[in-house]
C-alpha cells in the first residue's frame, strides 16, 4: 500500500512538471517528451499494482 500512495505522489509531481514544461516548449520537445515518457511509465507501474491487488492469485495446478 505504501508503494500506491508514494507512486500517486510521483506521479502528480510528474503530471504538474509536464504541465509546466509544455508551457515553456513546443509538446515535441525533448524535454516535454522525457517527463511524458517517465510519467508513462509510472502510471504502468500503478495500473500494475492496482490489478495485483483486483485479481486474487491463482493457484498453480496441481497437475503443471
Amino acid at each position: 500500500m505504501k508503494r500506491v500512495t508514494s507512486l500517486t505522489k510521483e506521479i502528480e509531481a510528474c503530471r504538474l512538471e509536464m504541465t509546466r514544461l509544455a508551457r515553456l516548449h513546443k509538446l515535441s520537445s525533448p524535454e516535454v517528451v522525457r517527463i511524458s515518457v517517465k510519467l508513462d511509465h509510472l502510471l504502468n507501474e500503478y495500473d500494475d499494482l492496482k490489478q495485483e491487488k483486483q485479481q486474487p492469485t491463482l493457484k498453480k495446478a496441481s497437475y503443471c
